[in-house]
């Protein structure tokens, strides 16, 4: 009796086991994280893309690991290559650049990040990222930023990213990005050498989201610091602000709020940047 009870036992903490490693990722899909994206899709047919992550690899001086969060670069790549574009990826310091292990937990990492997984092409761009020094960003037609924790020790610092992209908006490009990536528009000029983000609408990871995550440790943050710069800062809301969604367009411009918002505003600077209806 005590050995079928305890194989009673045993089988009920399986199945339990099973449902939770089932239904956890389904759970916080509908809450809101990576939500399938179900809006318009574009094409820019033999258009190029450039997606450019942090070199940063540690939370304050040899802290947690961390680095470009996951999905904020598996999504964009992949949406860009589906609307037909040639992608490039870079990084601050170019060489392999670093992702966030986090972000690759079995109930947070979306299946771009399953499919950036098992694709050798892509593995081989980010263990070989492109220096930002050696790029002639005038020769892409959306730049876009990826975020993630990493992002908020380099992008917003970065004298070059901030000219390259100045270079690139005076030629007529289309920038963007999500989350701490957005950080990266902080030293950028507009035409009349003001700060590109000045007066803009432009969204970005919240206060909120970095006090409910508890990681305030990085020397920047996007809500604080794009408001500082004169930024009209939109976002949105939810009980915990990592499973709300936001995008905004300002002009050539199109900013995320987070990791949710990465299909979107890919096929909105596609949109942009003169893309046509998939």
């Amino acid at each position: 009796m005590k050995t079928k009870r305890i194989l009673i036992i045993v089988i009920a903490l399986f199945v339990i086991g099973v449902l939770i490693r089932l239904g956890l990722p389904a759970v916080m899909t509908g809450m809101g994280l990576h939500k399938e994206y179900e809006g318009q899709r574009y094409l820019l047919s033999q258009g190029k893309a450039l997606i450019i992550t942090t070199s940063h690899d540690r939370l304050g001086d040899g802290g947690d690991k961390t680095g470009v969060f996951g999905s904020e670069m598996t999504i964009p790549y992949y949406e860009f290559r589906e609307g037909r574009m040639h992608v490039d990826v870079a990084s601050i310091k170019g060489g392999e650049l670093p992702i966030d292990p986090k972000s690759f937990i079995w109930f947070i990492k979306s299946e771009h990040d399953d499919r950036f997984l098992a694709d050798p092409v892509f593995q081989g761009k980010v263990k070989n990222s492109l220096k930002i020094d050696d790029i002639d960003f005038t020769k892409y037609d959306i730049i876009f930023l990826a975020g993630g924790w990493g992002a908020a020790y380099d992008l917003g610092y970065s004298k070059v990213l901030g000219q390259k992209i100045t270079e690139a908006y005076a030629a007529g490009k289309v920038i963007g990005g999500v989350c701490h990536g957005l950080l990266g528009l902080l030293l950028a000029q507009d035409e009349n050498g003001h700060p590109l983000v000045k007066g803009r609408k432009i969204t970005a990871v919240t206060d909120k989201q970095i006090n409910e995550l508890g990681i305030s440790i990085t020397p920047q943050h996007p809500e604080r610091d794009l408001k500082a710069a004169g930024v009209e800062f939109e976002s949105a809301t939810a009980f915990r602000d990592m499973f709300a969604n936001h995008v905004v367009i300002d002009g050539r411009i199109v900013s995320g709020q987070n990791q949710n918002a990465g299909a979107e505003v890919v096929n909105l600077m596609m949109k942009v940047a003169g893309g046509t209806r998939r």
